[in-house]
């Protein structure tokens, strides 16, 4: 158990500073100052990104003609999706709506993007509306592609023991539901996570971790197989963390399959087929937890914006300098949350330090300034590693660790403090940051 005194420590640093370095970003360029324009700009996608670029923008800016285009009108707090899969939050607890974060003097377009043109310096929504930018940020997010999985629809999240926490509050609920009944009787788990590039990677660990603990507290963790299939040779990104994890799998039982990737699922036989580097493998199951491949939208994949070779071509990532988020061949487009082609930052809290560094440069750019302002690829993940404990990691392109709280949180120790920060402490940063206040 925690000392007192470190618990009190903790969570003093903690109000000051905020979580897990999300509260701990550049501040807004000329922010004291506004800068006067009459500059065009479209932000295509109003999730986290976009809300936050929105509400930094028109901070930084007077005069501008900010337009924020996204047909959602619910916003969701994703990083909470794994608390409802859990049935640690209720669904309602990650939902909100998108009008309410939207700065006052930023046009709000409820449509969605059919067309990027960056030779003609515009876009163009499914109505056939154009909207003309001086400066355009796309935040368009990504696409979960459950159909590329031979066998899965999302209508089967819930049942036949498949579940999905990244779906939507709904089907995080569902999950949770195919989850706990799956420990209240034990059988087989299957865990994995897809091939392609993918949001808050910690996330199938996570719910590995959880799942096995729920089997213990309710006494069948004997009756249990819990399997966890990588997709490749590591267990995460940054080597340290991936040994850290193996380990912990290893001391609670907890098999792992290296270079297994999801190609079938058949939910009336519970079978799962992966493929691996000799061929087809089946593994059957009581409880699966699906995690789809993810890309770039179709009207983004579909223009001049993503990455032309490379990596990060073939899911059509936009083609961005990883350190300034300025797109490569296209000078006034700016690339920052998930759909940038950077090789790390693809969690909430890496759009904290993103958003800052793409308008810096914007608004240095108007007042006729240049921007030192760069992003070293801050990523943070508060891998929850049984209920009521959690490490927050937090790294870099390096692979670095970058503790927010060097001397309070061990980056790779079991916390309760971590686990407050992950319940309780995210979700407020998260909404200031919406707001371009935290």
């Amino acid at each position: 158990m925690d000392q007192p005194l470190n618990r009190r420590r903790a969570l003093l640093t903690l109000g000051a500073a905020g979580a897990a370095g999300i509260a701990l970003t550049p501040g807004i360029a000329n922010a004291a100052n506004k800068v006067k324009t009459t500059a065009r700009i479209v932000i295509a996608g109003a999730g986290a990104a976009g809300l936050a670029a929105a509400s930094r923008l028109s901070e930084a800016l007077d005069g501008a003609k900010i337009t924020l285009i996204d047909a959602r009108k619910e916003h969701f707090y994703q990083p909470g999706f794994t608390l409802v899969g859990s049935g640690i939050k209720p669904a309602g607890y990650v939902v909100s709506t998108t009008a309410e974060y939207v700065p006052a003097g930023v046009e709000l377009v409820q449509e969605r993007v059919a067309e990027f043109d960056p030779e003609g310096k515009k876009v163009v929504t499914e109505s056939g509306q154009a909207h003309a930018y001086d400066f355009l940020v796309v935040a368009t997010g990504m696409k979960l592609e459950y159909g590329l999985i031979e066998g899965m629809e999302e209508d089967l999240i819930g049942k036949n023991g498949i579940g999905s926490i990244y779906h939507s509050p709904a089907k995080a609920e569902a999950t949770w539901q195919a989850m706990s009944a799956f420990a209240d009787k034990g059988g087989r788990g299957v865990f994995l996570r897809p091939g392609t590039e993918m949001k808050c990677a910690g996330a199938p660990l996570k719910y590995t971790f959880i799942t096995d603990d729920y089997l213990s507290r309710r006494g069948q963790r004997s009756k249990a197989e819990v399997v966890y299939n990588s997709n490749n040779k590591a267990l995460f990104s940054v080597p340290i963390v991936s040994e850290k994890v193996r380990m912990l799998f290893q001391e609670r039982g907890i098999q792992v399959n290296y270079e297994r990737v999801l190609k079938a699922i058949d939910p009336g036989k519970r079978i799962a087929t992966f493929n691996t580097p000799a061929g087809t493998e089946e593994q059957g199951f009581d409880f699966i937890h699906v995690i789809p491949p993810m890309r770039a939208p179709e009207p983004i994949r579909n223009s001049p914006l993503p990455w032309q070779t490379g990596a990060w071509a073939a899911e059509g990532w936009l083609e961005v300098d990883k350190g300034t988020l300025r797109h490569v061949r296209y000078r006034n487009v700016f690339g920052v949350g998930d759909i940038a082609g950077v090789p790390k930052g693809k969690t909430a809290a890496s759009v904290k330090w993103q958003v800052p560094v793409a308008v810096d440069h914007i608004v240095a750019e108007i007042a006729g300034k240049t921007s030192d302002a760069l992003y070293t690829g801050y990523t943070s993940c508060p891998l929850i590693t049984r209920l009521g404990r959690a490490m927050l990691v937090e790294f870099d392109y390096q692979n670095n660790l970058v503790p927010s709280f060097p001397g309070v949180i061990a980056p790779l120790e079991e916390l309760w403090i971590s686990w407050v920060m992950k319940t309780m402490a995210l979700k407020p940063t998260y909404i200031s940051m919406l707001r371009g206040r935290a």
